[in-house]
């Protein structure tokens, strides 16, 4: 009997260790290996995304990837939509708005930031070094000298022709999509000017995400106006386990419907990013469908499985795409109007 009951035993063992042995294999087969990728606003995202993918390429974190990315939008002075050289408010003053977000649910924020040409790191200490999310203004300022950054004259002569040229006729109505057109051979003259922003969003080889978010707003716009690119969950909103989204284009209808959460939290119930994206822009069509034909907003989103897509209201709308496949591709976003 003690015999037939160690047998028993035995054989039951040996099951369990059989059963253990398949079993590791099937979970690491389950686990899908992640491919680092960084998506952008735009044409000039290409660049941006090529400083973001050398970060990621050396199994770097996302967070560092879209800071350093995005610095590199800031730092072009030919883009007078973003950092130093940007467009100045109406009164002549260039005011920076930025921020950055990770996959913890850190994040940080800056706005109507002057003297600044890197809002975006300013942004990044605020979210390490403070207990706060936003800074904003002469306290933005004194906290970024405090921490070593330099004072420096952000209105360039170019952007102050500009603003001289406006003052003209002080009409304030934007173009679409002004932020295709090149900025290197000439200003557009007269009221023909507009406003856009650099959003970034990376998944790192460790599976996780972060986004930025950077511009000098809205051109000629009143003295003290902030859009949404420094607001979470309007410019930009991440959530590790779902995916993360930006928008670029007239802020205050993106604010109104809190786009950058609402596509997050789209892609969380199931729709892909660009399904997202769409639904983002219809809420801004059903709220102000007269507005909507006039403006330009789009959205930008990426998931965690690395699958990414947009959708604007207007034709003329422009993402980046960097992977370890391509390094400078744009597409054309889908879009409502014609």
């Amino acid at each position: 009997m003690n015999s037939r009951r160690q047998f028993i035993k035995k054989t039951i063992v040996g099951a369990a260790a059989v059963s253990a042995v398949n079993v590791i294999p099937a979970v690491a087969s389950a686990q899908k290996v992640v491919k680092p990728i960084v998506i952008s606003t735009w044409d000039f995202g290409v660049a941006a995304n090529q400083a973001a993918w050398q970060v990621l390429n050396q199994k770097g974190k996302a967070l560092d990837a879209v800071e350093q990315g995005v610095k590199v939008a800031e730092a072009d002075l030919s883009n007078p939509t973003v950092g130093k050289g940007g467009y100045p408010d109406r009164d002549g003053h260039v005011t920076l708005d930025a921020c950055i977000m990770d996959e913890q649910g850190n994040c940080g924020s800056v706005a109507a930031l002057e003297h600044i040409a890197h809002p975006i790191s300013v942004a990044r200490l605020v979210m390490e070094k403070t207990p706060h999310v936003m800074l904003v203004g002469e306290g933005a300022l004194q906290f970024a000298l405090e921490n070593g950054f330099q004072r420096d004259n952000l209105l360039i002569p170019s952007s102050e022709k500009a603003w001289q040229e406006w003052l003209k006729e002080k009409q304030y109505k934007p173009i679409m999509n002004i932020e295709n057109k090149s900025f290197n051979t000439e200003r557009l003259p007269g009221n023909q000017y507009n406003h856009d922003t650099i959003g970034m969003l990376a998944l790192d080889a460790h599976g996780n995400l972060s986004g930025a978010c950077t511009t000098s707003g809205m051109a000629f716009k009143m003295r003290g106006r902030v859009g949404d690119s420094p607001i979470i969950g309007a410019g930009l909103y991440i959530d590790n386990e779902v995916g993360g989204a930006t928008s670029t284009g007239v802020g205050e209808e993106v604010i109104r419907t809190v786009g950058s959460f609402l596509v997050v939290e789209l892609m969380r119930q199931g729709y892909s990013p660009e399904a997202a994206c769409k639904e983002a822009v219809e809420r801004i069509v059903k709220k102000k469908p007269e507005t909507a034909k006039e403006i330009q907003v789009g959205f930008l989103a990426l998931n965690k499985k690395g699958e990414y897509g947009s959708y604007a209201l207007q034709s003329g709308f422009t993402y980046a795409v960097c992977d370890e496949q391509k390094q400078d591709l744009v597409i054309k976003g889908k879009h409502i109007f014609k």
